[in-house]
């Protein structure tokens, strides 16, 4: 059921399904430079699709919206949303905060992101996540935004434990064309990144895609334009009533995909970790109590 919480893209992908075959073609215009594509007239986008006004009118209502004024309105905010910064996020939860102690608004507002996370989940998509990250006949680049980095290194920190040939990639401009002198074709780039999206990552992702690599890009609802480049993009919903955004859905994602690739590779993983716990015992790194 679309909702007023729910962004473009995501009611796309919940009706796509029941679509047409012209309505799937306007889609595709849609998304391609999604959201500066609905911005111009009703009769413009059904142009550059291919399709009448009615179909344009047709799929608009099918997401939810009484009219394209109303769909090109919801852009709008989209594009307000996912460029504002800490200030004005603060200033619109203060705005409409309720008499709730923070503790359960922050905490309503995160399980609300995880459910709604978890819902616009495609699980075949996840799977196929998984099955790409636990082939060791691929190596594997991490990396994450101004915010993004502690998720992208401690995923990467487990990567690291679970398969071979794990790198973290920086995210300063200065220190990931090193990391791109060795990527080739099918390798595969992990990238964190959400709002305010950072120029230096979308540009690591543009020409690690030039050279042949996979991205896996994980977003937030408005989603990165590194999507652009992107084979698979997972959306985590981020929204809180603070001045920053929560990244708990995006971690629950995280912390499920390395379960996922620990299970496949569990074989190698357990030598692996075998061979790690020798490593500490020898040199001490943890006390024991035995």
């Amino acid at each position: 059921m679309c909702t007023v919480d729910n962004t473009a893209q995501e009611l796309i992908r919940q009706v796509y399904d029941q679509l047409t075959r012209a309505e799937r073609q306007l889609v595709g215009v849609i998304l391609e430079n999604y959201p500066s594509s609905g911005m111009g007239s009703i009769t413009r986008l059904a142009e550059n699709a291919g399709v009448s006004t009615p179909t344009v009118a047709r799929l608009v209502q099918k997401l939810g919206y009484s009219g394209f004024p109303g769909f090109q309105e919801a852009l709008r905010a989209e594009v307000a949303a996912a460029m504002s910064d800490p200030i004005a996020k603060h200033d619109t939860w203060s705005r409409d905060a309720p008499d709730a102690h923070i503790l359960n608004r922050f905490a309503d507002s995160v399980l609300s992101n995880i459910r709604q996370t978890l819902a616009g989940l495609d699980v075949a998509t996840f799977d196929r996540v998984t099955d790409i990250l636990a082939d060791t006949n691929r190596r594997i680049f991490v990396t994450g935004g101004r915010i993004t980095h502690t998720l992208s290194e401690y995923f990467h920190l487990h990567m690291q434990v679970i398969r071979r040939d794990v790198r973290h990639v920086r995210g300063t401009s200065n220190a990931w064309p090193h990391a791109l002198l060795d990527m080739a074709k099918g390798d595969v780039v992990v990238i964190y990144d959400i709002r305010r999206y950072e120029n230096s990552v979308l540009r690591l992702a543009e020409i690690a895609a030039s050279r042949g690599a996979e991205i896996i890009l994980i977003t937030d609802q408005w989603q990165s334009p590194v999507a652009t480049h992107a084979s698979i993009t997972l959306n985590c919903r981020i929204e809180a009533p603070s001045a920053w955004d929560s990244t708990i859905a995006m971690m629950l994602l995280t912390e499920t995909i390395i379960a996922a690739v620990q299970e496949k590779n569990w074989s190698e993983t357990k030598t692996r970790m075998g061979e790690l716990e020798e490593m500490f015992d020898s040199t001490r790194i943890f006390r024991k109590f035995v």
